[in-house]
């Protein structure tokens, strides 16, 4: 049988790209173990953590086409924290898991230089850069500048309502884009208050 392991991550990408279900389990036995094993760290619940890569890597296989990584593993591993803290944020692990997750140091912020948060601040450049001007303004201000909507209004001289949409509207096209990981979540986790 053929066999796909000495493949490069990025070879295993374009295969996959191209609708390979071969390079598709190369890529889930080559990273599922890493992925469990973040997940386990801090949900301390096996059914969750099985749950969690069942959507990481169904995610994956249903935007094949679209998955351009520079670094695979980071970014899997980036979608398993991503997929904890919806699980965490939805109350589906109990209270202990929830206290090992805060004493653990994790929080909705990564660590700096952390390969993963660079790989997610790449989409998100990439992301904000394709929003129109005006929308891509209220989206940094919002988020990066942690302002309110009103605050954002003001600046800007335009309703809170609009502030509020162009936030909206924003935030549903950065899901779309960046599919089920729910990256989004990052700017839900320190939003200010509108």
């Amino acid at each position: 049988m053929f066999s796909l392991q000495s493949y490069t991550d990025q070879a295993l990408l374009q295969m996959l790209n191209e609708g390979s279900n071969t390079a598709f389990e190369q890529i889930y036995l080559r990273y599922w173990k890493d992925c469990y094993n973040a997940a386990y760290k801090v949900l301390q619940d096996d059914a969750a953590c099985m749950d969690v890569m069942q959507d990481v890597f169904v995610w994956l296989w249903e935007n094949k086409q679209k998955v351009q990584p520079n670094n695979l593993k980071a970014y899997l591993l980036t979608a398993v924290k991503f997929k904890m803290l919806n699980v965490i944020r939805h109350n589906k692990i109990n209270k202990a898991a929830i206290e090992h997750f805060k004493n653990s140091g994790a929080s909705c912020s990564f660590i700096e230089n952390s390969v993963e948060l660079k790989e997610l601040k790449l989409m998100l450049n990439q992301f904000i850069e394709s929003l129109p001007p005006r929308a891509a303004q209220i989206f940094n201000l919002s988020r990066n500048g942690q302002l309110s909507n009103k605050e954002i209004a003001q600046r800007m001289h335009l309703s809170e309502k609009t502030v509020k949409n162009q936030i909206h509207i924003s935030l549903k096209k950065l899901k779309s884009a960046l599919g089920n990981l729910s990256c989004w979540a990052v700017f839900s986790c320190n939003q200010p208050r509108a």
